[in-house]
């Protein structure tokens, strides 16, 4: 299984004021689970590509036990001086989402907002894999992943089956010239096989066209 490099581009983005201006805000509806979380038992969370830690801080305030990882050690870095500020304790660490450093069964509650389709389709499954692994029976996962309605579906050159690298690198995007790996919903249950779909929906973000799954998932 090749290792995936997206984080290179990312650990560049993190250094910079302008890279991180868009990703300082946690999601809706990221926020609105979580507002959920306590009332589900869930107390200790993992943030698993958590970038510069918006939904990890999100998470921290409403006093959860947050651990955050991520492979762009420049996020990692601007997330502990934010949590410095606020005075609160996240624990953070290094990791590859194809093989998390966790004990079976470590967290109630798994996010990974944006980041396990950066991948052909084993690294996806593994990511999924390591998941259910980390996760308790019964916790909860939300996440994203890339929808087959994404104006970049079959773009540029498919590196795996629904893996495409963009061959137009747009010099603002440099995150596209990684592997990227589409699917519809029946494709996307199949992958979670080992979870309880409790919400899916195919969302446009903010760039027209930009069509990404959000899922929220029970462990079986």
């Amino acid at each position: 299984m090749k290792t995936d490099t997206a984080h290179l581009a990312w650990n560049d983005r993190w250094a910079t004021p302008h890279g991180r201006a868009d990703w300082l805000t946690p999601e809706p509806d990221v926020a609105a689970f979580a507002a959920t979380l306590a009332t589900r038992g869930a107390l200790k969370v993992l943030d698993l590509g958590c970038g510069v830690g918006r939904h990890a801080l999100a998470y921290a305030r409403l006093g959860l036990d947050v651990t955050a990882v991520d492979m762009a050690e420049q996020g990692l870095s601007e997330l502990r001086r934010a949590s410095r500020e606020e005075d609160l304790a996240i624990a953070t660490q290094v990791a590859a989402m194809t093989e998390l450093p966790f004990e079976t069964g470590s967290f109630d509650h798994v996010l990974s907002f944006n980041v396990i389709y950066h991948g052909d389709p084993l690294i996806v499954g593994a990511a999924v894999a390591e998941i259910a692994r980390v996760l308790k029976p019964g916790g909860s996962y939300q996440g994203t992943m890339l929808s087959k309605r994404n104006v970049k579906y079959g773009n540029g050159e498919e590196v795996a089956p629904n893996t495409f690298v963009d061959a137009a690198i747009d010099p603002d995007d440099s995150d596209k010239i990684h592997p990227h790996f589409y699917c519809n919903a029946a494709e996307l249950v199949e992958l979670f096989a080992e979870f309880e779909p409790l919400s899916l929906i195919d969302q446009e973000h903010a760039k027209p066209g930009s069509w990404h799954w959000h899922m929220v998932a029970e462990r079986r």
